[in-house]
């Protein structure tokens, strides 16, 4: 209790100005994409795909860093730690800056070089250097000044020939000059020259294509795109080669003891004498697939950046390495997720728009609870490919199933991968027409009954639809007869109305219902005489507490009235959901592509989009409550893979192509009884400006709410664990300051409560 009292307590405090940028919300992010790394004497700093986070040497202190703390989601491409101004800058592909003060946290974002009048190709951030407190920004198209004591651009400087555009790699200064690492040779000028905006101020040292230069002591080092570290000779103003790797160096720099080069196999530590003290093969850190990235170093520990597996750290004698990477997914892009009450799975398998899964992704699977991450590699679960589908047995939490759009259906018991459904024991079936010795055997969406059989859509074969029973047996259902083409037909999401009958979205047919009592198919698809959707692809289905089927299709929105309808209706209709904008009336979400649907407990939909965020939209869609992007709010894309909720708790989480967040809502699942039912917040404070909630509520309980004298005020049905009063008069006028009583009653009325609310005008 002590739990939900400091919730509600957080959610009434950042709920009091009522704007979207201050509500709930929590990341969970991968960091094992390292892309750049920086140091302190105390600290070491890595970038991973859109989030950062810091190790302290000392204390061994982890904090992170993402879009909930103001972060962008866009991909990082360079990191910089000063420690003379103690700020962080971050670089991105698309010429963003982000800086850090890491005095209180706060930061700015720099939009420059975003609104340079340069080709967006060009305007990526390669690395920072400082000099006497003005940062060197290499990007795509040259160099530009940033002073971190007033926070503002100086000149930029076009140093290619005639002053062109030329990709810099990276800076450094030598003897009195900057030089420059760039795709047309390494280039040099005088620093202290007051015109380096000045194309014609710039010499070239050597051609060729360059893509790192580092000041190491007493020497210049500079390695060219075959992989050969060459050394600069002042008296003969040449670049000689000193090592000739057998890959290309992804990354180079220079610390206080050692000149580090990076490759993707390999990480190369040199002292001041440039001798090689110790070379790091991915073969020695006992994880499968390692690629580096990014390597640096604080005295003689070692700190190795991959490009999936995190940051690894160990002392430069050391055999043994430490993964520190911070806790989080394997990876950023979830494609489908399913939430409980205490845990979340998450699955990166993925087709594409055309259900297309190859390339075939490689990819283990994810589970989040209390205790934190569980990541199961790859290699664990027994060959499954393209995982796209979780499905939690509601009976029994500790037994799920994972659907592979590639290679079954993968059973996984106390978070061990235990079993493979296949074409070769069991009732799924693989593709026909590819060939007799051709495996491809293409589940997706999946749903338990109430009597715990689980049903499976099989994309492309003729028997599409397969349950798998309590016993262990499989059953077939033919669906060459409903289907125009059972052969061409690929299935998206499943999903079960209280009558047993199954939803599946298909993307040629539109939607197919199936009840096994009387094995009726029955389709809703395009056209207005064959069920009124805007095309016949359809992504999404949603039962609601009203017992509607919402349908989203990649052209907007419908809603079946009632899937009651499917017993009675030999052709099911939906219609659109028209609402009034300008005094004009609109179909909501009109053309939108419609990735997911999810219904919280206060029967609000909450609707992701594959370019355009997320709406959540009340009972009847008639009022968009919120709508989330990344210009109004934590989310690192507008992509949204996935949406699930957490009935016990209303967080709602909503995985994107660049990341997981979850904003902590409000609506709970329904309750069996009213023991727990309370209101919030309580009391309403004049600055106020949301609803009052009242939750732990039964389906469809009678709500009653007067004032002390006994005047009803506003009376509704739940549809779900959660309804909300906005503290008006049946919605004609703001109430009375006051005492209010709420009557709970369950629709029987054998089970009833009693709440009450102050509110101060």
């Amino acid at each position: 209790m002590k739990k939900i009292a400091l919730y509600f307590l957080l959610f009434l405090l950042m709920q009091s100005t009522f704007a979207q940028s201050n509500l709930s919300w929590q990341g969970y992010f991968s960091y094992n994409e390292i892309k750049d790394l920086s140091v302190s004497s105390s600290a070491i700093y890595a970038a991973s795909e859109n989030a950062l986070f810091s190790r302290n040497s000392s204390t061994n202190t982890i904090k992170t860093t993402n879009t909930i703390d103001g972060l962008s989601g866009q991909t990082i491409s360079a990191l910089y730690h000063s420690s003379q101004f103690n700020k962080s800058i971050i670089g991105y592909e698309n010429g963003l800056l982000i800086v850090i003060n890491e005095a209180d946290g706060t930061m700015l974002n720099v939009v420059d070089i975003i609104n340079k009048q340069l080709p967006a190709s060009l305007k990526r951030v390669n690395h920072f250097m400082e000099y006497q407190g003005i940062v060197y920004v290499s990007c795509d198209f040259g160099i530009v000044q940033f002073n971190l004591a007033t926070m503002l651009f100086g000149d930029t400087y076009f140093i290619g020939d005639n002053g062109t555009e030329i990709i810099v790699s990276q800076t450094t200064i030598f003897n009195g000059y900057i030089y420059a690492a760039t795709n047309n040779g390494v280039r040099r000028a005088t620093i202290t020259n007051k015109n380096l905006n000045d194309f014609a101020q710039w010499q070239q040292v050597v051609a060729g294509n360059w893509t790192g230069i580092a000041t190491f002591g007493t020497e210049l080092m500079a390695v060219n795109s075959s992989g050969n570290i060459h050394r600069y000779n002042a008296a003969s103003n040449v670049f000689s080669p000193l090592f000739s790797l057998s890959q290309v160096v992804l990354d180079i720099r220079a610390t206080d003891s050692y000149l580090i080069a990076t490759t993707a196999t390999a990480v190369f530590v040199y002292n001041q004498q440039l001798v090689l003290v110790r070379q790091v093969n991915s073969s020695q850190i006992p994880v499968s697939g390692i690629t580096f990235s990014a390597a640096t170093s604080i005295g003689d520990v070692l700190y190795l950046g991959t490009q999936k597996n995190g940051l690894f750290t160990a002392a430069i004698t050391a055999t043994v390495f430490e993964n520190i990477t911070p806790m989080g997914p394997l990876q950023n892009n979830i494609f489908s997720l399913q939430a409980t009450t205490s845990s979340l799975w998450a699955v990166y398998g993925d087709y594409t728009v055309d259900y297309n899964p190859y390339p075939l992704d490689n990819y283990g699977i994810s589970k989040y609870s209390e205790t934190g991450w569980l990541n199961i590699p790859y290699e664990a679960v027994l060959g499954a490919k393209s995982i796209s589908r979780v499905t939690i047995n509601p009976n029994n939490e500790k037994e799920v199933y994972m659907s592979s759009f590639f290679s079954g259906l993968l059973k996984v018991v106390n978070n061990v991968p235990s079993f493979l459904y296949n074409q070769t024991n069991s009732g799924l079936e693989t593709l026909t027409f590819a060939g007799a010795n051709y495996y491809d055997v293409r589940i997706n969406g999946a749903a338990f009954d109430k009597s715990g059989k689980l049903w499976v859509t099989n994309s492309r074969v003729k028997n599409g639809l397969k349950v798998l029973g309590t016993t262990g047996q499989w059953q077939s259902y033919a669906m060459d007869n409903i289907l125009d083409v059972s052969e061409n037909n690929s299935f998206g999401r499943m999903v079960i109305d209280q009558n047993g009958t199954k939803w599946m979205a298909t993307n040629k047919d539109g939607v197919i219902g199936f009840n096994e009592n009387g094995s009726v198919f029955k389709k809703i698809t395009f056209g207005t005489d064959t069920g009124n959707l805007p095309v016949s692809d359809v992504r999404a289905v949603a039962v609601d507490n009203k017992n509607q089927l919402w349908i989203g299709t990649i052209k907007g929105l419908r809603v079946l009235s009632s899937v009651g309808s499917f017993q009675t209706d030999n052709q099911l209709k939906t219609n659109a959901i028209i609402i009034l904008e300008d005094n004009l009336a609109q179909e909501l979400l009109y053309e939108q592509f419609i990735t997911d649907i999810a219904v919280d407990g206060a029967n609000n939909k909450w609707i992701g989009t594959a370019d355009s965020g997320v709406f959540m939209v009340s009972s009847n869609g008639q009022k968009t409550n919120y709508h989330f992007t990344i210009s109004n709010s934590p989310l690192p894309s507008n992509a949204i893979n996935d949406i699930d909720i957490n009935s016990a708790t209303g967080e709602v989480f909503i995985a994107t192509a660049k990341g997981l967040v979850s904003f902590k809502g409000v609506a709970t699942g329904a309750k069996e009884d009213l023991t727990q039912a309370y209101v919030y917040p309580n009391p309403v404070r004049p600055d106020y400006q949301g609803t009052v909630k009242i939750a732990g509520l039964i389906n469809k309980a009678n709500v009653k709410i007067t004032d002390i004298e006994g005047n009803l005020v506003y009376e509704t049905t739940s549809e779900g664990g959660t309804i909300e009063w906005d503290t008006t008069a049946f919605g004609k006028y703001k109430v009375a300051s006051g005492v209010y009583m709420i009557f709970i009653s369950a629709q029987d009325g054998v089970e009833t409560k009693v709440k009450k609310v102050m509110i101060i005008r």
